[in-house]
């Protein structure tokens, strides 16, 4: 069955320089409440990884390690109706406005999560500075992850803060 669902606010700072957008929340977390909340999702290990930490036990400690890493986190799809967590069945889309979001930022790289998460920015008009990643999805239902493309996208976009 296809529902109508909210996605979550975005989490951004003032001296976040990457913004990493996904495409919708997946069940999972929507049930936890916080972005990539399915345990199989390889989304906090790879980024907690690259920096050399622990994935944060809970919402609190994973906010507070995108505040310190300068992370935005956000979905290029706000709400819609879904058919559990697939990305295909998205209809009646409303997509973020990214362009807002960033502004007045220190947003300099958007990393999609997935084709779908690029799939929908598409045609949106960001600052000219603004770097646009299309990265292999997190999902546990991608077999095309790769965690070289993310250490690679994510040391180019950290070089200068790391």
């Amino acid at each position: 069955m296809t529902e109508r669902v909210e996605g979550f606010a975005p989490v951004c700072f003032p001296d976040s320089r990457v913004l990493i957008l996904g495409s919708f929340p997946s069940v999972k977390s929507r049930a936890e409440g916080f972005y990539y909340g399915n345990p199989r999702n390889r989304f906090w290990g790879t980024l907690c990884g690259f920096f050399g930490e622990d994935v944060p036990k809970d919402i609190a400690g994973k906010v507070e390690f995108l505040r310190r890493r300068k992370v935005a986190l956000w979905d290029s799809v706000t709400a819609c109706s879904i058919h559990a967590s697939e990305d295909a069945s998205i209809r009646d889309a409303d997509r973020a406005d990214v362009a807002a979001l960033i502004r007045g930022t220190a947003v300099r790289t958007v990393l999609c999560n997935g084709k779908a998460a690029s799939a929908y920015l598409s045609g949106e008009f960001l600052p000219t500075h603004v770097r646009v990643v299309c990265l292999p999805s997190t999902s546990p239902a991608n077999p095309r992850f790769s965690a070289q493309a993310w250490h690679a996208a994510l040391a180019e976009a950290f070089e200068e803060i790391k």
